[in-house]
This record gives structure tokens, C-alpha cells and sequence, in this order.
């Protein structure tokens, strides 16, 4: 071929291939009912395709009834143990509590106090990133996405693991459980080369500190002044326990358990994960909250006033306030329906830190918004359907409490969520033991094969 002998105008060459995409990747809407392809994995009312069985977690927000989808109340469980009765039993007996939820998710049992105390030493001794590890990955090539950062890292340290390809039992526990302790370590260690890199802010480094938990150390690493108040470890602890598992059918689950499927390393399945929670549809949805609070909070000029906070929402649904695109970011969910248990277990026991530290009234919005949302929602779209807040709604004014930029939003939210992919790896590879494959209808028309100088 003679391309180099030839001027050529790159990006009107790439215009035109974006417009050849663009083209390639059309399907009528139609096609997808007539094959009754189940979009998103749901059923056409909205419930998740049955795709396995786990042990590990569910996350319950409705009943089918004769084949009808019930609204009920929400519940998250994590081994069959409610989550919210493991949160009031640890805070009860003033305890830490994450720790405790890492052992019951990857053990299936509550620890004796000896087991917790084996397991929190485990982890303690596990946390240190390896020798040149934060010098030569996380300091290198700083990346604008602490996520994408964090799933750098991880597929990094499979270049630190002296055998990572082995997918035995007692391999993959030994990974998973560095991996649950040094995330938080890169996530924290990411976050100050970000800072100094894109913002021109000193950078220091900081170590774990033996004896902490791990809510702890991550407030100690990530702060400049290594400082942080018992209140404050306690409701990001509390955060953790509560973002740890969503059940198997959660976005970046399923994409952890479908790489794990396919009988891949483990730093490749938690990869995947991670970027799955990225998405802006999951994981992402507490960031998209937050910048519709600092949106319409401005406008707000009494809390108080139902009327005033209605019409402002309008104008999100119609599309004249926020991003336009007609969403109130918190609201809703796949699964939850009357309540999101998650939502209501950060309300409870942030009420008061906020009303100490200033933020009475931004919760009070945030109330507001809970309460206006599904009358009018239903209003707008002429629908009857319940509608509840999630826990993206609060989560992102709780971190700012908790002086957390918006950038560790979603990191935050990763490593509560590991030690859950942890633990669905785990099962996938040892039960399930067939690689995930759906079917997907082609619907390419036949093509025929011209030589090139006939095209």
C-alpha cells in the first residue's frame, strides 16, 4: 500500500468513522420486543432475571404475587443476618463494626470475640502496600479518576503475588484478604498524588497504623493532619458495614462473579468490579446527588417550605434545573420499593453529627426531597408507583460531614463493596463452576464478500 506516500487529514478520516459507527450501531427499539429480549436483565416488570443462588447476601424490596411485583418494605441481608440488626448490635455494645461484617461476609458466621480480634490482627499485618509498591504504581502515572487509579493498583499487585493465578479456597482467601486491607491504603495513597498532581497541593504519604480499624486508618491516611474524632471513624465505619454487600445481582457483583466465572485471576475479577461501580448508574449515583444538592441548595431560601422545595424539583423533572436530564439523583431504585433499609440506617445515625457540625438544615432538604419526590414523580409521569430514597441520597452529605472530597465518593463506596466481591468470587468459583454465557439474538443481515477494488 502507498497510505505513506499520501497527505492525510487525520480527523476528518476519524469525523467520518464515528459517523460509519454511529451507523453500525443501530437497532430498532422494536427488535427488542419482538425477541422479547430482557433489557438490563429485568423482567418487563422491572424484577432481575433469575441468573444463580448465593449464599452470601440479598437485598429485598418487593414480593411477586400470581405473577404480580408487590411493593414491600426493604431488607438487606447479609448471611441471612439483617444488616440493620448487625448495625444496632455493634453500636449498642460501642463497638467498631466492618471488621466484624468482612468476617461474617467471607465465613458465613458472626466471630467470637478471639476470631474478631485473629482476624482484625490479620488485617492489621496485611494492610502495608508491598516494597515499592506506592513509589511505583500508585506515584507514577497520576490518574484524573481515583477509581480507575484504584483498579490500576489492583491489577498491580497480581505483579507482587508470587502465585496469582491459583484459584484454590485457600489462595483466594489469602488474596481477598489483602485485598479488603490494602484498598483502603491505595484508595487514601491515590487520593494525595491526585491532589498534588491536578491541584498543586503538598504531598504526604502516610502508613496504617497497626491497631487501627480500618475506617480509622483511612481517615488517618488520607488527612494531612493524620487526625480524625471517634464520632467521626464511627459513622464512616458505619458507611462501610452498610455499603459491604448488595446481594449477587448489583452491577459490579455480577461483573466480578462473571469474570470469576471464566476461571481468571482474582485481581482481574476485583478490576472489574471496580469499574463497574465507577458508572454513574451505580456506584458513581452519590457524586450525581451531590451536585444536584449544590445546585439547587442555592435556590432554597426556607427548608421548610414544602411549596418552595416542589417547585424547584419540578423544574429537575421538566428539565429547567440541573444537568437536564430530568432526574432527582437519590430517588428510586431496582429493588427497594417502600424503603431503602440502607437510606434509613445513615439517617438515623447521622441526624445528630449533622445538626453538630452544621448541616441541620442541608438535612432537612434532604428530608424534604424524600418526601416530596414520589407524589409529584407520579404526578409527572401519570404513574402510581412507590417510591423510596436511597442511600446515595444521604451518603454524599454524611462524607461531606466527614470533610471527604467528592472525588472519594465512589472509592469509599469500593472499599465497603470489595470484601462482598470478595465473597461472591469466592462462591462462584466454588460452585457455580460453569462461565457465564447469556444468548444474544444477531440480527446482521447476510453479507457477501466483495474484493476490495470492486467496493
Amino acid at each position: 500500500m502507498e497510505c505513506m506516500d499520501k497527505n492525510y487529514n487525520t480527523e476528518e478520516i476519524f469525523s467520518r468513522l464515528v459517523e460509519e459507527a454511529k451507523n453500525a450501531n443501530k437497532i430498532p427499539a422494536e427488535k427488542f420486543e419482538s425477541y422479547k429480549v430482557k433489557r438490563g436483565l429485568r423482567e418487563m416488570d422491572g424484577t432481575g432475571v433469575l441468573a444463580g443462588v448465593t449464599n452470601v447476601g440479598n437485598a429485598h424490596g418487593y414480593v411477586v404475587y400470581e405473577s404480580e411485583k408487590i411493593a414491600d418494605e426493604g431488607k438487606l441481608e447479609y448471611r441471612g443476618l439483617n444488616m440493620t440488626s448487625l448495625i444496632e448490635g455493634f453500636t449498642s455494645e460501642n463497638r467498631f463494626g466492618f471488621e466484624e461484617c468482612i468476617y461474617l461476609l467471607l465465613f458465613g458466621k458472626l466471630p467470637t470475640k478471639s476470631q474478631l480480634d485473629d482476624f482484625c490482627a490479620l488485617l492489621d499485618e496485611k494492610r502495608r502496600l508491598p516494597a515499592g509498591f506506592t513509589e511505583n504504581i500508585i506515584m507514577k502515572a497520576p490518574s484524573p479518576s481515583i477509581m480507575n487509579k484504584m483498579a490500576m493498583s489492583v491489577l498491580a499487585l497480581y505483579s507482587y503475588d508470587d502465585n496469582p493465578d491459583d484459584t484454590s479456597l485457600e489462595n483466594m482467601l489469602r488474596q481477598s484478604i489483602e485485598i479488603i486491607a490494602r484498598l483502603p491504603v491505595i484508595a487514601a495513597n491515590s487520593y494525595r498524588v491526585y491532589r498534588t498532581y491536578f491541584h498543586g497541593k503538598s504531598l504526604n504519604i502516610h502508613t496504617p497504623k497497626s491497631g487501627l480499624t480500618s475506617a480509622e486508618n483511612f481517615l488517618r491516611i488520607s488527612r494531612s493532619t493524620k487526625t480524625f474524632t471517634e464520632e467521626e471513624a464511627r459513622l464512616l465505619d458505619l458507611c462501610m458495614v452498610i455499603q459491604a454487600e448488595h446481594g449477587g445481582g448489583n452491577n459490579s457483583t455480577f461483573a466480578c462473579r462473571v469474570l470469576s466465572s471464566s476461571g481468571t485471576d482474582t485481581y482481574s475479577a476485583i478490576a472489574a468490579g471496580i469499574g463497574s461501580l465507577k458508572g454513574p448508574l451505580h456506584g458513581g449515583a452519590n457524586i450525581k446527588v451531590q451536585q444536584m444538592f449544590d445546585c439547587i441548595r442555592p435556590m432554597v431560601k426556607d427548608v421548610n417550605d414544602d411549596e418552595e422545595i416542589k417547585s424547584i424539583l419540578s423544574g429537575i423533572l421538566h428539565r429547567e434545573i440541573g444537568d437536564g436530564l430530568g432526574k432527582i439523583y437519590g430517588m428510586g431504585h431496582a429493588v427497594y420499593t417502600k424503603s431503602d433499609p440502607r437510606a434509613i440506617m445513615l439517617k438515623k445515625y447521622a441526624r445528630e453529627l449533622a445538626i453538630k457540625k452544621g448541616y441541620g438544615d442541608d438535612f432537612k432538604l434532604l428530608e424534604a426531597i424524600e418526601r416530596i419526590t414520589p407524589e409529584l414523580f407520579n404526578e409527572f409521569k401519570g404513574t402510581n408507583k412507590p417510591m423510596c430514597a436511597n442511600v446515595d441520597l444521604y451518603s454524599g452529605l454524611v462524607y461531606r460531614m466527614l470533610d471527604i472530597p467528592p472525588e472519594m465518593y465512589t472509592p469509599l463506596f469500593a472499599i465497603a463493596r470489595v470484601s462482598g466481591w470478595c465473597a461472591h468470587r469466592i462462591e462462584e468459583t466454588q460452585t457455580a463452576k460453569k462461565i457465564i454465557r447469556p444468548g444474544y439474538k444477531c440480527i446482521a443481515a447476510p453479507m457477501e464478500y466483495i474484493p476490495l477494488e470492486e467496493r
